[in-house]
This record gives C-alpha cells, structure tokens and sequence, in this order.
C-alpha cells in the first residue's frame, strides 16, 4: 500500500522494481537515447564556434582571394591597362606579399590587397600574352588548374610524402633555380648569349619546365604546411595566412606555365 506521507511517498516511488522507478527509469533511458541521437546529427562545430582553424576555413578564405584576384584581373583585362598598372601591380603585390609574409599577426588585408594588386598585374600580362598567342591565356588556366588537381590527387592519396629531406631537395632547387633565373634575366636585358637561349631558348625553356615542376612541388609542401596547422590546433584566424601561400603558389605556377608556353610557340 502505498503512503499518504509524501516523504514516503518520495522514497516508495524511487524504490528498484517499484512501478514508479521502471516508469522513471525508462524515460531517462529514452531522454538519454534521444540527447545522443541530436548530438551526432548535429551538425560539426566550426572554426569560427571552436577558434581553430579547419580545412573549410581554409577553403572559404582562399575563395575570396581568388574571386577577387579573377575581379581585379578582369577589370585590368577588359580596361587594357598598359605598362604602368602592370608594374604597379607586381611592385605593390611584392611588397604587400613580403610585409604579409613576415608579419607574426595575420592580416587580412594585406591578403586581400595582394589579391586586387596581383590580379591587375595578371590581367594586364594575360592580356598581352593573349594578343601575341592567341589562346594561349585559357591554355595556360587549364594547365594550372590540370597541375594543382594532380598535385592535390599525389598529396590526398599518400603517393608523395612531405619529409625532412623532400623540403631539403626543394630549398636547394629553389635557390638553383633563382641564380639561373636572376643570370638568364640580365644576360637577356644587355642581349647577351642570345645565340644560345639564355633568356628564351634552350636554357630559357629548361627553366620554365623547372618552374613548373617546383610550383607544383611546393602546392605540395602548402597541403602538408596547411594540414600541420589543422592539426596543431592553429586559430580560426591562421586560414587567411594558409589561403595567402596557396594563391602565391599558384599564381607562380601559372606564370611559369604560360611562359612555357610562350617558348613553345616561337620554337
């Protein structure tokens, strides 16, 4: 029988095997279910909720960039800007892009400065390029885009891995490249050792091939950069600075292509 004392009464209904306690029991259970079930279908934390950065972050910001670098380059493509706008372009996107790089706090401005100063330089390069070889620009924008998807496919499927010694070889191909790219460029300027294609012949061409190779090298070494930063924990804000080293990369990548392709044509 149950009490009429309401302590009892408390204490009778909390009782194991008493109607009242399976009753409670079952509904915790079911309350319990249903809270797990919301949890894993609700949808992942973002970057912005956690303060770390994630791989969509990375996604979204280097996006902005490139919209606006394809903005700022249509914009110089359609205006067919001269020499000026060129130089101020590549001059302003190198000393943004240097601040930018050596700045301990991000930036994002000068991110998306470099994007609108790049692209004008681009678009009026681009242009130039097109009126001297026509269709050479969307040739130049497949290989890019062709060569970024293979590297990312190489990198994702574990075919190429990012060791000590693999950033090593990069570093001292990169300097062997600079020297000869720095010496093909003066010996063109005063027109020295034409005859042998030190700026776009013979040599000239075995360097835009080596360009080509280490851009494409060095997508590979931003991926692995930017998943070490996933998984150390780097703030939400870090995303803008990984979004800024793909689009240097690429846009490296994509100068060295269409000039490849320039050295082709006149062979």
């Amino acid at each position: 029988m149950q009490s009429s004392n309401p302590v009892l009464s408390r204490g009778y209904a909390a009782m194991p095997g008493s109607r009242n306690s399976r009753s409670s029991i079952a509904t915790q259970s079911q309350e319990s279910q249903e809270s797990i079930e919301e949890i894993y279908s609700a949808p992942a934390a973002s970057g912005l909720q956690t303060g770390r950065m994630t791989m969509e972050d990375v996604v979204a910001r280097t996006t902005i960039l490139f919209v606006i670098l394809i903005a700022a380059g249509g914009i110089a493509w359609t205006q067919n800007f001269g020499g000026g706008i060129l130089m101020v372009g590549f001059l302003g996107a190198f000393v943004v892009g240097m601040i930018n790089t050596f700045s301990k706090k991000v930036r994002p401005a000068l991110a998306i400065a470099y994007a609108g100063l790049e692209g004008l330089a681009l678009g009026v390069l681009s242009h130039v390029y097109e009126s001297r070889y026509p269709g050479i620009v969307s040739q130049a924008i497949i290989g890019t885009v062709a060569a970024f998807a293979g590297v990312l496919f190489l990198y994702r499927s574990g075919r190429v891995k990012v060791t000590p010694q693999f950033q090593r070889a990069m570093m001292g191909a990169m300097i062997g490249y600079l020297v000869l790219g720095l010496v093909s460029m003066i010996a063109g300027a005063f027109g020295v050792g034409k005859g042998y294609g030190l700026y776009t012949g013979g040599i000239g061409l075995l360097l835009c091939v080596g360009g080509v190779a280490l851009a494409s090298f060095f997508l590979i070494v931003d991926f692995d950069q930017i998943q070490k930063m996933i998984n150390a924990g780097a703030p939400h804000e870090e995303s803008w600075r990984a979004g800024f080293g793909l689009m240097v990369t690429v846009v490296w990548l994509y100068l060295e292509i269409i000039r490849l392709l320039s050295i082709l044509r006149d062979r």
